[in-house]
């Protein structure tokens, strides 16, 4: 991977990536994002900005990740299609190229339905292999769709998203594959608490040489109680939580502290298995435990099983 960013440099060093989420506020004081970011300096590799989660208003992703550049830690901004329509995300990237921002992450978005202000009318004008093309496109060519030419630096590292699952017999990773065509250099997964499922996806991955072509981070989460993962395994789509680790976090005492444990130990085995470049932290409910989670686990950047 071309050495244009500190997570591409890192995603290409063959050491164990972790990056981290923080969601932006609903302020507009940036020092509310920065209470909840900067604990997580010098301790991932990089941070993702959430656009819109949960279909809901807050503090910008674009400017969220510029105010984390200015202070020194390294962003990810998640860019969303329901929005905004392509010239607006086109636009968006070139302002993210202008002002130094370099990773960015194509997602479809959540359905406004689901949010706080149901009437909201999602445009969904791409979807987010359809905005990584146009992206690709213009690092590669320097151009927009249209062919006009884009002057400047549009040296973009591109992340997508994907879910890993217990590969049926004939399974085949078309929209994993179909992203890799569109232009993804890493992607970052849905909740994976399961290693033999991880262990079982990344080993066809690599079978098929797709694991080869882009690099795969595994989501996970400290659960803070067995009703927490029985929640996210009922309503957060694609996520997997094996029993053993809801019935762990059902008879700890701490259950808090259980699931930081819990966390961290699976990240300790994913840095064992080949095809797997690292983990991505997140924690919507109580992100001030991350880096508690990633210092806990020893292992970012530490050497991968390759």
């Amino acid at each position: 991977m071309t050495s244009i960013s500190a997570l591409g440099d890192a995603l290409g060093s063959g050491k164990f990536v972790v990056t981290a989420e923080v969601a932006p506020p609903v302020s507009a004081d940036p020092a509310d994002l920065l209470a909840r970011a900067l604990p997580l300096k010098g301790i991932a590799t990089a941070v993702n900005l959430t656009d819109g989660a949960g279909a809901k208003a807050h503090l910008a992703s674009l400017v969220s990740a510029h105010l984390l550049l200015q202070n020194g830690i390294e962003p990810i901004l998640q860019m969303t299609c329901r929005d905004r329509n392509r010239l607006a995300l086109e636009s968006d990237l070139i302002g993210a190229a202008a002002l130094g921002i370099r990773n960015v992450l194509m997602l479809t978005g959540d359905d406004p339905k689901e949010g706080d202000q149901p009437e909201t009318k999602a445009v969904f004008d791409v979807n987010s292999q359809g905005l990584m093309a146009i992206a690709q496109r213009m690092r590669r060519e320097h151009q927009l769709p249209t062919g006009t030419a884009i002057k400047g630096t549009l040296d973009f590292v591109l992340g997508g998203a994907d879910m890993p699952l217990d590969p049926p017999a004939d399974w085949v990773p078309k929209s994993l594959t179909a992203k890799i065509e569109a232009g993804a250099d890493f992607v970052q997964t849905q909740f994976c608490m399961d290693t033999r499922i991880v262990r079982a996806y990344a080993a066809r991955l690599m079978e098929l040489g797709v694991a080869q072509r882009v690099k795969i981070l595994i989501g996970v989460c400290p659960i803070p109680s067995a009703r927490s993962a029985r929640w996210m395994k009922e309503k957060l789509f694609g996520t997997v939580i094996s029993d053993q680790i809801v019935d762990r976090l059902e008879k700890a005492q701490n259950p808090k502290a259980e699931g930081i444990k819990i966390c961290a130990e699976l990240m300790q085995e994913f840095a064992t298995i080949p095809g797997i470049a690292g983990a991505h932290v997140m924690a919507p409910q109580a992100p001030s435990v991350i880096p508690e989670v990633i210092a806990t686990s020893g292992v970012a950047g530490k050497p991968r099983a390759l």
